[in-house]
């Protein structure tokens, strides 16, 4: 199977995938498909398992057999990276990134504590596994890779880990000083052996607006200068 991108940009909005004959994939969001060249019953939609169902918060994923082409849209934001998956991976991943994965890839589902179930908001993570498939990951910006330590941890937002070698230890922390603790996110400290996929496109109101409007100082002079508003542009 081949996947391309539509544009140089890493943020393309679409991908293309060329499917051969023989060849077959699964799309978890078969709403995003913008195009089709093919046999029209080389396309077939099935219910999702009950776990799929609940993180998904559908009913429907599809099956497309080559030879065949399709486009698939992505959000604004997003980025599609294609993962080679072996039998020897260790990656726990989340449905949600999961755009698609190709015929023959083994599923096993890992149930988290009750302590990351509710800070992560999922209950199960995902472990795929395959003698040669591929896996397309949906994240916000880039995918990163991270290498982590066994003994010394790293700290990642927990809103940006996207996936996580099985054998690494999580734990929901907040780290740094007082103030610093008080204003981030909750982080996971991970240790383990491996690396971890992070997505880069992290979003932040106030600094989005701080880079697209007026500077802190200039906004407070605004305010406390009379006629600042008409003098002060």
């Amino acid at each position: 199977m081949e996947v391309w991108s539509e544009s140089a940009s890493q943020l393309s909005q679409s991908v293309t995938l060329q499917l051969e004959e023989g060849e077959s994939v699964h799309i978890l969001h078969p709403r995003q498909i913008i195009s089709f060249q093919g046999n029209p019953s080389h396309r077939e939609d099935r219910l999702m398992d009950i776990t799929g169902m609940y993180r998904k918060r559908k009913l429907i994923q599809s099956q497309i057999r080559g030879s065949a082409q399709l486009m698939i849209g992505l959000p604004a934001g997003y980025s599609l990276q294609t993962i080679p998956i072996q039998d020897d991976c260790d990656l726990l991943f989340e449905w949600k990134h999961v755009l698609f994965y190709t015929e023959g890839m083994r599923v096993e589902r890992k149930v988290q504590t009750l302590k990351n179930a509710i800070i992560t908001r999922e209950l199960v993570k995902m472990k795929f596994s395959s003698h040669d498939g591929q896996l397309g990951i949906l994240s916000h910006g880039p995918l990163h890779r991270i290498e982590l330590h066994p003994e010394f941890p790293t700290y990642i937002d927990v809103g940006c880990l996207v996936a996580y070698p099985e054998n690494a230890r999580l734990t929901p922390r907040v780290y740094g000083n007082t103030l610093a603790s008080q204003h981030m996110n909750y982080h996971w400290e991970i240790m383990g052996r491996g690396y971890a996929l992070v997505q880069t496109g992290k979003s932040d109101s106030q600094l989005e607006q701080d880079i697209e409007g007026d500077g802190f100082i200039k906004r407070i002079l605004r305010e406390v200068i009379p006629f600042g508003g008409i003098i002060i542009k």
